[in-house]
């Protein structure tokens, strides 16, 4: 009986046994963890699922592992993440053969490929399993009901060529080759999605280099990072559209999204796909038919109409009274966690209506309200338009 009782103690986390200890007080800090609930509408009949597309972990340039990746994208509110580590460059590699150089047999002294971006790969090929952290991520995945997109970046110099997340990959051993381009090609193969990253990064324009033209014209890029971590990239919006892309707002997170978004009290950025529901196969449809929304510090970027039905999705209208005059006094309540800043005409101060919360306003006899939604972006400077009609 008391090997049963031990055996049963051993399965209980530290927390839950020390409240046996009759000399210990539980603290505040003892408390459990709690996910941040980000409330969203369904909108045009899907469900709005909270992706992240661009992460990295320790096994390319990151500090954490997959694990908390994976842990950390529960608890900011996240349904989806990808796991996308450089092919090409992992610069932990180094530390990671020192550590291992009793089971190394000291036959490898030193990471000799660990740094791609500006040179080819040796002929024995990239010495690294380049799935491991996509089976590292999936494996926590199940205990935080977190959904793993796997993938990888295709990282080569930054202003000629660019980096290029490859996603829902099968096989990412297979992915790499000296040019960059076939690379691409080899992603494809395997009916990877394609996402161009953060397209002004150590750039003065956003204009397409040869190299991108190429790309663009095989048909091999499928999305465009608008944002992408500090920065919005308005001039490519118009890019999006035009060339039929899925936009993406992304963290590139390397370090924890805690110091970039959570201590600075806001959302991480966060790529919404607009699906039936949360599995790869529908997310994959959805990316493929560019159902996305982009949210980034307060800014939104999406197609128009899709930009208008979150709004109207969110917000909730209801006439207060009636005066004299016919004119209407309303209210507008935003029952989603996103803010919304809009402007009644050019010149009026612009009005923020912050997540769950509401605003009492007035409209003239007969007159919709008009607003221009100034944090919503459906072409570079083009804000979208809503005329409310309030009843």
């Amino acid at each position: 009986m008391k090997k049963f009782i031990f055996s049963l103690l051993a399965l209980l986390p530290i927390s839950a046994i020390a409240q046996y200890n009759p000399e210990t007080l539980r603290t505040p800090v003892a408390q459990p963890a709690q996910r941040i609930e980000i409330v969203l509408p369904q909108v045009c009949g899907y469900n709005l699922y909270k992706a992240d597309l661009h992460t990295h972990s320790v096994y390319s340039d990151g500090d954490v592992t997959p694990a908390f990746r994976v842990r950390e994208a529960y608890f900011d509110g996240l349904d989806v993440i990808a796991i996308t580590e450089h092919l090409e460059y992992r610069r932990h590699e180094g530390n990671m053969l020192k550590f291992l150089k009793g089971y190394t047999g000291n036959k490898v002294k030193k990471a000799e490929n660990y740094n791609l971006i500006n040179k080819q790969c040796p002929k024995g090929g990239i010495q690294s399993d380049q799935n491991y952290a996509v089976e590292e991520a999936v494996k926590a995945s199940k205990r935080y009901g977190i959904l793993v997109i796997p993938g990888a970046e295709i990282t080569r110099e930054p202003v000629a060529i660019g980096h290029y997340n490859a996603l829902f990959t099968k096989d990412n051993n297979t992915i790499y080759d000296p040019d960059p381009l076939q690379s691409l090609r080899n992603a494809r193969e395997q009916g990877a999605l394609i996402q161009h990253n953060h397209p002004g990064w150590r750039r003065t324009t956003c204009a397409k280099t040869e190299f991108e033209v190429k790309a663009y014209n095989e048909g091999l890029i499928d999305g465009i990072e608008v944002a992408n971590g500090g920065s919005l990239y308005t001039t490519v919006i118009n890019r999006a559209f035009d060339e039929n892309l899925f936009v993406a707002a992304n963290t590139d997170i390397h370090d924890g999204t805690a110091e970039g978004y959570r201590f600075k009290g806001q959302l991480r950025n966060m790529t919404l796909i607009l699906a039936k529901e949360c599995t790869l196969d529908a997310l994959y449809e959805a990316l493929c038919a560019k159902r996305t929304i982009a949210v980034s510090g307060g800014y939104i970027t999406a197609k128009e109409e899709l930009l208008k039905e979150l709004f109207l999705a969110s917000v909730e209208c209801t006439v207060i009274s009636t005066n004299s005059n016919g004119s209407r006094t309303f209210s507008l309540a935003n029952k989603s966690s996103l803010p919304y800043t809009f402007k009644t005409s050019p010149n009026a101060l612009p009005i923020t209506l912050y997540p769950m919360q509401s605003l009492t306003l007035s409209v003239a006899k007969d007159k919709t309200y008009d607003m221009t939604i100034t944090n919503m972006f459906c072409g570079e400077n083009v804000n979208p338009v809503i005329n409310l009609e309030v009843k």
